[in-house]
């Protein structure tokens, strides 16, 4: 049966021309050997007239059909001063097409930047965008209230943490997503690719009866929730080919290199925000009619063994967590202009029918168990938090006794506030065990079968793991929802605990560890801990406005005196920005997602009093259908639990996937040569692998006798990341990245005690990498550098130990002065052949160890090299080439001819 594979979208480049009639917007593939053509109507006021012919312009086809457009549009024949075709922008790909009052805009990612790489598929990150309008001015009927519109929308920065990658589908899980490539397909499914490109898929050995290698390219739908362009797309997606239609996903997505012993293993995070009843923190809470709460995220750690870099031929592993608001009616009333306004319940809802819609979507997507982990507060003096809980704990027992007892939703309650004011509790100790259970429950993704060292040495841990084996391997069913009343601080906690408890059972799953935990201060921990950091800041960052105020150096108690006043103005700046710009950010988001669409015959968006009815469908219209409070789930979904329904193998999501029969030496499905580019000149300090977090560079120590393995346990002054404090200088953050690769010594106790271990906001935005981070360095202020002379050199330099490794002032032992003698002496008798007397004493004492695989090897004689048979029998079958005698080709000896044939002349 052929395999499958994912198909590389073949629009990467696009070029933007222009006519006074005409926009003719080209794209191309990355080896630029593929083109199309979209031709866009100008000349329309209002509509959006779009015209694409579905074929596929070699390069010298492209030139040649500019060629005659520019001939064709100028204003006088044979005239070359005055083009009638000029180059317009370059771009990367399209976000869609927008219209407000007046004609319709394009908006083109201009510039973009490389985040990540899962086996191969590159993840870029939006770096600039290009809003273009294209009615031409002649035509144009203009509007007081456009431009208004206009930046209204554009204050939904699109360079600020939006992802998309052409081959890999960030709406989806790593499990989903290696799980199709591993459906078997039908031949009736399947459908060529395009009948126009036979010259593509010809094939010089079909005379000859040698089968041709089909692959099935598969191309599935995204899932529309963490899609955010999705209906900007939605006038042209029937009208184009599917390569034009670029998905983005917002929210966070880094990667940092672990390496041990020199094996790199990949660890990646991607969180996906969804797009549904989407906002700031105070004017989107609970849930809206339709089961989609605010604040939901999907975050999804991924391990990947970077020895190979293939999806298919790689170890990866995954696990995925949610957090979201409470799924109830309530919201919080700003304006009181109290730092913490007053929860109130909207409206009743006595059978938790939007809990159920809720958990519906759930189940949908993770299969059985949902484990609910609630930290919101128990004990208050006045009903604050509380009032949540005493209803959505009703809620879930109300649907529990519908569901089978074995599939059930798991409620844990935990007031994670009250235990981290108790000197006697360890908030992190209590998240470890809720953590251990809460993976043992749903286990993890892990694509290859368990290790026979697994079986030979079991763990008392891996036994009773959770989740559903397969031959292939495991997947994770069910997840854990994480919420909080924010779900910023301790959600970011709560979610990095158990990260890290399934970080270990995944480097165990992938033979990394011999037992599958992981001990704070370890390079390992810290590098996992300051990916979750940046992932919690992001996400606040978007929702709440301000970075995290409390981090898990917090939770720890380890947190230095300097940080307490980052707190306090992060708390600030949340309050502020909670206050006076969440109501454009909200209109910005609405306007965005296309959830308010401007007309002259409503009110416009700054009018509307409140967003509850763009949010709230069933306010508006009635519903079609009443659902039902018993039978809550979706039909057939208790068919396949535990596991996800979205991945079963049945006819609803067959129906969602198209697959095309492909040449197995397609570009459109040649991962490697969309990832190495062998037709580029590039260079190897430039590439991605080489400047992305590595736990060697950034925390291994430098000193010499340290154990390097990053699962060592390990003293703040023994780490080669300084903790130093906020860096608002930018010619010292140009500085720390130009000394990235050095090494520096340990900072000291003084400078432990009074600098932070937090990066502030201001060197973020300065150094414009969000994964990728240097060896910081201390500057020398100007009135230290008079000390730093009157200071013995003694204190200026390092020690002598901490550089060699071993203190030259102490005669070494008499087992190496013994080494030494025996070295000294090999030295001057390595040139005489006859023995002595003198060096028969030393046959006792000396133990030689031959230095090759000869018999006998010196610099007077050496035995000839034997050869083996198989090495004799190419070297023979070269002989006999060569004098015409040429054997029978093999079949991998056709296979590698052809596409050869292939490579060098079609």
């Amino acid at each position: 049966m052929p395999v499958n594979a994912a198909v590389i979208r073949g629009v990467q480049k696009l070029v933007l021309y222009e006519t006074r009639a005409r926009y003719f917007l080209v794209g191309s593939n990355n080896a630029q050997t593929k083109h199309r053509v979209l031709k866009i109507d100008r000349t329309e006021p209002r509509d959006l007239v779009i015209i694409d012919d579905k074929h596929v312009y070699s390069q010298q086809e492209v030139r040649e059909l500019l060629g005659r457009l520019d001939l064709g549009n100028r204003t006088k024949i044979g005239q070359k001063g005055s083009s009638g075709l000029s180059r317009a922008v370059s771009a990367y790909g399209i976000v869609g097409f927008v219209r407000f009052l007046e004609g319709y805009y394009i908006v083109l990612i201009t510039k973009r930047r490389r985040m990540a790489d899962i086996g191969g598929h590159s993840i870029y990150k939006i770096e600039d965008t290009n809003m273009i309008y294209i009615p031409n001015d002649s035509v144009r009927v203009t509007h007081p209230d456009e431009a208004r519109y206009v930046r209204i929308f554009q204050n939904v920065d699109l360079s600020s943490n939006f992802y998309f990658s052409y081959s890999y589908d960030l709406s989806h899980s790593l499990q989903y997503n290696m799980t199709l490539l591993q459906m078997p397909c039908d031949a009736g499914e399947s459908e060529e690719l395009n009948t126009s490109g036979r010259q593509d898929s010809f094939d010089i050995f079909e005379e000859e009866g040698i089968p041709t290698q089909v692959v099935h390219g598969l191309i599935n739908e995204p899932y529309a929730k963490y899609v955010w362009n999705v209906r900007l797309l939605e006038k042209v997606k029937d009208i184009v080919h599917p390569d034009w239609l670029l998905y983005i996903i917002h929210g966070f997505c880094g990667q940092s290199k672990l390496l041990i012993y020199g094996r790199p293993v990949h660890v990646t995070l991607i969180a996906r925000r969804s797009s549904r009843f989407a906002g700031t923190r105070f004017l989107k809470r609970g849930a809206n009619c339709e089961g989609d709460v605010a604040n939901e995220v999907e975050t999804e750690q991924i391990i990947h063994d970077a020895s190979v870099m293939s999806l298919t031929a790689g170890s990866f592993s995954s696990c995925v967590q949610v957090r979201g608001s409470v799924p109830l009616y309530w919201s919080q009333d700003i304006s009181t202009m109290m730092p913490k306004p007053p929860i109130r319940l909207d409206q009743a809802d006595p059978y938790a029918h939007v809990a159920a819609l809720h958990f519906d979507q759930m189940l949908q997507r993770f299969g059985s168990p949902i484990i609910i982990l609630n930290l919101v507060k128990k004990r208050e003096k006045r009903k604050h938090e509380k009032i949540l809980s005493e209803e959505f704990y009703p809620a879930i027992t109300n649907l529990n006794q519908f569901l089978p007892p074995e599939h059930g939703i798991e409620y844990i309650a935990w007031d994670m506030a009250r235990y981290t004011k108790s000197k006697l509790c360890n908030v992190l100790d209590r998240l470890s065990m809720i953590a251990e259970n809460v993976v043992k429950r749903t286990g993890f993704f892990v694509n290859r079968p368990d290790f026979y060292c697994h079986t030979l040495r079991p763990d008392e841990r891996w036994g009773d793991l959770g989740g559903k084996v397969t031959p292939n391997g495991r997947i994770q069913t069910g997840v854990l929802r994480t919420n909080c009343v924010d779900c910023l601080d301790r959600t970011n906690t709560a979610q990095f605990m158990v990260g890290k408890c399934a970080l270990a059972y995944q480097l165990y799953a992938l033979g990394m560890i011999d037992k599958p935990k992981l001990q704070f201060d370890t390079d390992c921990v810290r590098l996992f801990e300051e990916l979750y950091e940046d992932h919690g800041d992001t996400l606040s960052l978007q929702y709440g406005g301000s970075q995290l105020v409390h981090r898990v150096k917090t939770y720890r108690k380890i947190a230095p005196w300097t940080q307490h006043s980052k707190d306090i103005m992060q708390t600030l700046s949340r309050y502020y920005s909670n206050a006076f710009s969440d109501a454009d950010r909200q209109d910005a988001i609405n306007l965005f997602l296309q959830v308010f669409q401007p007309s002259e015959s409503k009110p416009h968006l700054w009018e509307l009093p409140t967003d509850f009815y763009l949010h709230h469908s069933d306010t508006m219209v009635l519903p079609h259908q009443q659902h039902s409070y018993t039978h809550w789930w979706t039909d057939g979904l208790l068919t396949f639990l535990p596991s996800p329904y979205d991945e079963a193998q049945c006819e609803k999501n067959r129906r969602k996937v198209a697959v095309k029969r492909m040449n197995r030496f397609d570009e459109s499905i040649d991962i490697y040569t969309e990832f190495f580019k062998p037709y580029e000149l590039t260079s190897f300090d430039d590439t991605f692998s080489i400047a992305m977090t590595n736990s060697s560079r950034e925390f291994m120590p430098k000193t010499v006798g340290l154990d390097p393995s990053p699962f060592t346990v390990r003293k703040p002054d023994e780490s080669a990341k300084s903790v130093l404090g906020s860096k608002s200088s930018k010619e010292e953050a140009v500085l720390q990245r130009k000394t990235a690769a050095s090494a520096p010594p340990p900072p000291s106790e003084e400078q432990i005690s009074s600098s932070s271990e937090d990066d502030s906001e201001e060197e973020r935005e300065e150094d414009g990498t969000a994964s990728q981070r240097s060896t910081p360095i201390r500057l020398t202020e100007p009135s230290d550098s008079s000390r730093l002379h009157e200071d013995p050199p003694q204190q200026r330099l390092p020690p002598v130990r901490e550089t060699y490794g071993l203190n030259l002032l102490v005669n070494p032992p008499d087992e190496d002065i013994l080494i030494y003698h025996r070295f000294a002496h090999l030295g001057q008798n390595q040139h005489k052949v006859e023995r002595r007397d003198e060096m028969k004493k030393l046959d006792t004492s000396l133990s030689l160890a031959p230095v090759s695989l000869f018999p006998s090897d010196s610099i007077y004689e050496v035995s000839a090299p034997e050869v083996d048979v198989q090495s004799r029998a190419v070297f023979e079958c070269h002989v006999q080439t060569g004098r015409g005698w040429v054997r029978t080709l093999c079949h991998e000896d056709v296979l590698m001819y052809r596409e050869y044939i292939k490579n060098r002349y079609m």
